[in-house]
């Protein structure tokens, strides 16, 4: 199994490369942008050594679906889907706030309210709760969008007073979020899931706000099983889940955070082809559809090259 880690393509009028956790974005014109979802995987902010064959597909199809499933909520980014691992957009300015929206209490708001905190980026939190417990409704809670590092929780309040987005704007995003969670949810909920928790961003063209980059993917949200969750929070038992949260729990399991000094723990093949079952699971139970590999292509990054060649000189 072949995985795309790593891609420097020139294409037509392009202007630059901007390489992400996951994705190579190519700044064309300064009109388009063109996402490459590499198979590149993170956790703990940390670029993880190998990559997951068949990953970038999986996360560029799913979010390619939900962008059409919720764009009579917002307008978003995407132009077309070229290749399976690529979609084209317009180039937006992205706010400087990924909108975190949680509907259960989950990975590291539990561990947060487990060790006390009964506030989280401004939004009070009841006493009383167990880890996966749904919240009466659903919460956001932001946070800044670092070029580098670690994102760092923020409130809605210190985002207007620091200007990263105007009270306009962010109540605008707010709303957005909520919907799009609801979306989701409903959507979830059809093929035997849950949306416990999520992230979305947004971006500005011409004056007007966009939803932009992946959503409701492996990557940004989190999914459990929706049947025999009330029973398993009954007995205090682990909810079955389908998100990244499996690679981190491994991770942990082998004494790596993405703490200085710590080591990732070696990468075998099982340990890949496991990671990359996992995501084949989670896009066919999203989306109520058979994935198909790619077509066995000898040259993986020769076929995107071609195919979003093809796509820009279209535009």
């Amino acid at each position: 199994m072949q995985a795309v880690t790593k891609t420097n393509f020139n294409f037509p009028k392009q202007k630059n490369l901007y390489v992400g956790k996951v994705r190579d974005v190519y700044n064309i014109d300064d009109k388009y942008l063109a996402m490459v979802v590499t198979d590149r995987i993170s956790a703990f902010d940390v670029v993880l050594p190998k990559g997951i064959p068949f990953k970038g597909q999986i996360l560029n199809q799913i979010a390619a679906e939900f962008l059409d499933l919720t764009s009579d909520i917002v307008p978003n980014w995407k132009i077309a889907t070229p290749d399976p691992m690529v979609t084209i957009g317009r180039k937006c300015e992205g706010f400087k706030v990924e909108m975190i929206v949680r509907g259960y209490l989950a990975g590291s708001a539990y561990r947060a309210y487990r060790d006390g905190a009964r506030e989280l980026c401004g939004v009070p939190l009841p006493e009383g709760m167990k880890e996966n417990d749904k919240f009466l409704q659903p919460i956001i809670t932001p946070t800044t969008k670092a070029d580098a590092g670690h994102d760092e929780n923020i409130s809605k309040e210190e985002i207007i007073k620091q200007g990263l987005v105007s009270k306009e704007d962010y109540e605008q995003i707010e709303d957005y979020a909520l919907k799009l969670f609801n979306r989701g949810s409903e959507i979830a909920l059809k093929h035997g899931l849950i949306l416990v928790d999520t992230k979305y961003e947004f971006g500005k063209a011409d004056g007007k706000i966009y939803l932009i980059d992946e959503i409701h993917t492996p990557d940004s949200s989190r999914y459990f099983y929706s049947e025999g969750y009330e029973q398993r929070q009954a007995n205090g038992e682990k909810q079955r889940q389908l998100s990244k949260e499996f690679v981190r729990e491994w991770l942990m399991d082998n004494g790596f955070q993405g703490k200085t000094g710590q080591t990732v723990p070696e990468m075998t093949d099982e340990i890949i082809e496991g990671i990359s079952a996992r995501y084949i699971e989670l896009y066919e139970h999203i989306t109520g559809k058979k994935f198909v590999k790619a077509d066995k292509h000898s040259d993986i990054v020769k076929r995107i090259e071609e195919n979003v060649t093809n796509c820009i000189n279209s535009l």
